[in-house]
């Protein structure tokens, strides 16, 4: 099928778009290059340099007869969501309404969207979370996450348009850049690669720092390929069901590049710490139970594992 990835320069963007054109799929990548890279576009696939928010959206649409749009393009980070939400609510809420217009309206099948467990669901009061919990957002990032899945809901109840919604945990892996809390593995690594002592951002009653549940981006990939056709109309976690501090993360990343550069300074496992930004949450964790009962996920890299790839794309990458 004919397959628009929206963010496919990206880092989560752009190993999906491997993934669907080593599948078989006739994949064209749309991305402004903001944050996304040259580098990561698989020149199997068609380029757009394009805002998802431009009027030229809609001649694309028409012109290429898209059979389905995966949507990764954002604005992804908390911290910025806070500091300037005008800007994220026009990315993330019309910029997206923008598409579904044009989807609409060439008889595009579904929306697979990429929305954020990691957020949405705020300080939950059940923990690890199910998708029974309800959005409670707490960070103008993830009230945009929240409000693009009603819109979703909108477009099938009016248009017929189908969807799946992946929420997802925080991802790291190879191609992720160190831009917002989301990016914390590859800030980590950056800085032990300059030979920098890292920050973990805390709260009083927690020295160790918040808590996240880690994925790794080969598993996100997985995900995104079984819901091509199955999850219809319904929303998933996707994540690994356990819950890291940030300086527990910090330390098995230090390990796993000690692994790759013995030399590197074993002061530098040491950190400092920082008090928690607007729009932390104190902790985050999902259950996935519901994503492999209906869509066959199951992540299976477990954290060491996965930022071992990591760190060896990272160092790799440095060289």
């Amino acid at each position: 099928m004919k397959i628009l990835v929206t963010g496919g320069a990206g880092f989560i963007g752009s190993n999906v778009v491997d993934a669907y054109l080593e599948a078989g799929h006739d994949v064209v990548v749309m991305d402004n290059l903001f944050s996304g890279k040259w580098e990561n576009i698989n020149p199997s696939a068609k380029f757009y340099l394009m805002d998802i928010r431009s009027a030229e959206v809609s001649k694309v649409f028409e012109k290429e007869k898209f059979d389905m749009i995966n949507h990764h393009a954002a604005q992804m980070s908390v911290p910025a969501s806070v500091e300037d939400p005008l800007f994220d609510a026009d990315v993330n809420v019309k910029g997206f309404v923008n598409l579904l217009e044009a989807a609409k309206d060439t008889e595009v099948k579904k929306v697979i969207f990429i929305s954020s467990g990691g957020a949405i669901y705020g300080e939950a009061k059940e923990f690890p979370t199910t998708e029974n919990s309800p959005a409670l957002p707490l960070s103008p990032y993830a009230i945009t996450k929240s409000v693009s899945e009603q819109y979703l809901a909108f477009y099938n109840h009016q248009y017929g348009l189908d969807y799946t919604i992946l929420r997802y945990a925080n991802v790291y892996g190879p191609r992720q850049i160190p831009h917002g809390e989301a990016g914390v593995v590859a800030i980590f690594m950056d800085r032990l690669l300059a030979g920098k002592k890292s920050t973990v951002f805390h709260f009083p009653d927690e020295p160790r720092g918040m808590t996240r549940d880690y994925c790794f981006v080969g598993d996100i990939v997985q995900a995104n390929l079984l819901a091509l056709d199955k999850g219809s109309g319904d929303a998933f976690n996707i994540g690994t069901c356990r819950e890291t501090h940030t300086a527990d993360l910090y330390k098995e990343v230090f390990s796993s590049m000690k692994k790759l550069l013995p030399n590197l300074s074993d002061d530098l496992l040491g950190y400092e710490t920082g008090a928690g930004r607007a729009g932390d949450l104190t902790k985050s964790c999902l259950v996935c139970e519901k994503a492999k009962k209906v869509l066959g996920f199951e992540p299976f890299h477990n954290l060491e594992h996965g930022l071992d790839k990591t760190a060896a794309w990272r160092i790799g990458k440095h060289k």
